[in-house]
């Protein structure tokens, strides 16, 4: 009888351990993590909903993630006014960061190979459910418009599908990126700095982009800020900023820009391409970056590059209309070499870690991008003030 008992016990307690370790390794949670999340919930045209959603139980190739902010992209907008991909109902926000809380047992690594660990922070880039060749070692083969992207995804049983909320699941087969080294600003900045940093590499591929060149960028939202940002990470000096608002150009000086047109002073296209090429010293462009996403300004910007120069178009995320040029003075008798730039790879989206570092390490205010901060609560006040363009990057930062 007493052999028995003790055999029972023993039972129990390796019964128990096994539960425990089970339990442990299918959850790794930090603690004190609700039973829902807060997610703003994009319901109808220009307005979100704050919804609750229970938060599902991870997978062994998932992890849940406490967002910290997320920028609003020129994406977001067009789908706040126009549900132009026909998502709605729909979690949005692509340019989120937070902190891992849970995660299943199998998450060891992030897509370069970096540990995780409860704690880290992180970033998102691409789900290639449907692509699994794709690794972090051959990372050039197909841009993010060939994958899934969390803040785009349709609305499924999950809901934590986007970065506009308090926590987001991050699904098996996902790419995350351990960027624990990066301050808050830094971290939300990572996705349209990755944006320039695929532009400036389609740029470089052309052969003609040096060290030396003068290269004009044409409009200086977020995106063109950035670029110059870039191209003087890279050692450019010859840089002159093209744009019809005054502050911006100013803040494109701060950037690394070395001259700067404003081309509501200037009547017609002949006269603002002397401008500009008064600025390089009677010379025209080697190089240009087109910015704007405007038809008219595309038309434009041949006009500021020299025979032989090079011109990459980065600014038409979306269908922005026709533009006009003339093939042969525009492109054939001056031998323009045009490269296009859409989104990122994966490898540009590393490359950007290491760029807002050098960034920082050279003094330029990239922290400065991000004018306007709102709660998650004021989602929708933040998405007509970037509507109403009074600033640059708006970002929507949790408590």
């Amino acid at each position: 009888m007493s052999d028995i008992n003790i055999e029972e016990i023993v039972r129990q307690v390796l019964n128990s351990m096994e539960d425990g370790g089970q339990k442990q390794s299918a959850s790794n949670t930090a603690g004190g993590i609700p039973k829902t999340a807060k997610v703003a919930m994009l319901t109808a045209l220009e307005h979100y909903e704050i919804r609750e959603f229970p938060i599902p139980p991870l997978g062994d190739g998932d992890m849940l993630v406490k967002v910290e902010g997320c920028g609003i992209c020129g994406t977001d907008a067009h789908e706040f006014k126009k549900d132009p991909f026909g998502l709605i109902p729909v979690a949005l926000g692509h340019e989120g960061t937070g902190e891992i809380v849970a995660m299943g047992k199998n998450v060891k690594k992030d897509s370069a190979g970096k540990d995780l660990h409860i704690g880290d922070k992180v970033v998102t880039c691409m789900i290639f459910k449907d692509n699994p060749d794709i690794t972090m070692f051959d990372l050039n083969k197909q841009n993010v418009g060939g994958a899934d992207v969390y803040g785009l995804l349709p609305d499924d049983d999950i809901h934590l599908n986007g970065w506009f909320s308090d926590y987001i699941f991050i699904r098996e087969n996902s790419t995350v990126f351990n960027v624990s080294d990066l301050d808050l600003d830094s971290r939300i900045l990572i996705e349209p700095c990755a944006v320039l940093i695929h532009a400036v590499e389609r740029a470089k591929s052309t052969g003609i982009l040096r060290f030396n060149s003068r290269v004009v960028v044409q409009g200086c939202g977020p995106i063109g800020l950035i670029c110059i940002a870039v191209l003087r990470t890279m050692g450019i000096e010859h840089i002159v900023a093209v744009d019809g608002n005054a502050q911006r150009l100013e803040f494109a000086r701060e950037m690394g820009a070395t001259e700067s047109v404003n081309f509501m002073e200037h009547k017609g296209i002949e006269a603002l391409a002397e401008a500009v090429s008064d600025k390089f010293g009677g010379h025209l462009a080697d190089f240009a970056f087109q910015c704007t996403g405007n038809p008219k300004a595309h038309a434009n910007i041949y006009k500021f590059i020299r025979n032989g120069g090079g011109l990459c178009e980065l600014g038409f995320f979306i269908n922005g209309g026709d533009a006009t040029i003339n093939p042969h003075f525009d492109i054939c008798a001056k031998e323009i070499t045009t490269v296009g730039s859409w989104v990122y790879t994966l490898r540009d989206y590393a490359t950007t870690f290491d760029f807002l570092k050098r960034a920082n390490g050279i003094g330029l205010p990239m922290s400065k991008l991000i004018t306007d901060r709102f709660p998650l609560e004021e989602i929708n006040e933040g998405h007509k003030t970037n509507l109403a363009m009074t600033g640059l990057k708006i970002a929507i930062i949790n408590k």
